[in-house]
């Protein structure tokens, strides 16, 4: 089983893929949802950061590298932490890691960032769980212009879910394009249909044929162009 394979039956028995009718925050209907709130536990912690790293092991290097992992306030908070524990761990490489305040702090040490310490030259890859809009990764590089001048190299992501924002790109195709960010997802929503199709996971078909009918008419209308 790949690393891949292996991520889309643990999203599914953490309950974070789920499959049903569904509103997303841009009022579409959808027949899937993801919710990575639903992690919960120091095992599903250590395993969600364990595909991480793979997938940072696996692309970082044609991604030209990074010297910092970077959490965006809060989601990105733990994936950073965990992934750069899980680096260390399983192949030996130990990238520092920093997060941001949503505020930032007047006493103390003060300072928008917590961690390892931004210099101008660092390469930035930044963790995050799903973009739809892009809104964080777009702070992030705003919030880093404030503080030196870095190249953000690579973003790394649970699921790319293929679909378009307002426009006929995805938010994952318009941070490559726009800002030259190599952006590398654990899986994409069509592996997802692909292995779960007609696949039991702990004796339950998650992705019967209607289910997968849903899913297909749900991305020939909303996503993106091939």
């Amino acid at each position: 089983m790949t690393y891949q394979e292996g991520f889309i039956e643990f999203m599914v028995r953490a309950g974070v893929l789920t499959f049903g009718d569904f509103t997303t925050k841009s009022g579409r209907k959808t027949p899937y949802f993801i919710n990575t709130g639903n992690y919960r536990t120091g095992a599903q912690a250590a395993a969600l950061g364990d595909y991480y790293a793979a997938c940072i092991h696996e692309h970082l290097p044609e991604a030209g590298g990074a010297d910092v992992l970077f959490g965006p306030a809060y989601k990105g908070i733990p994936l950073a932490v965990t992934a750069a524990a899980s680096l260390y761990r399983n192949y030996g490489e130990d990238l520092p890691y920093c997060f941001n305040r949503k505020e930032a702090k007047d006493h103390g040490e003060g300072g928008l960032m917590v961690g390892a310490k931004v210099q101008d030259g660092d390469r930035i890859a930044i963790v995050e769980d799903v973009v739809t809009a892009g809104t964080a990764v777009r702070e992030s590089i705003a919030l880093f212009g404030k503080i030196a001048e870095v190249k953000i190299s690579a973003l790394f992501v649970s699921v790319d879910r293929m679909e378009r924002g307002t426009g006929d790109r995805s938010a994952l195709d318009e941070l490559r394009e726009e800002h030259g960010i190599a952006v590398y997802p654990i899986v994409t929503v069509r592996q997802i249909i692909d292995y779960l199709h007609n696949r039991p996971i702990d004796g339950r078909v998650y992705i019967d044929d209607g289910t997968k009918a849903r899913m297909e008419a749900y991305l020939a209308t909303y996503g993106v162009k091939s």
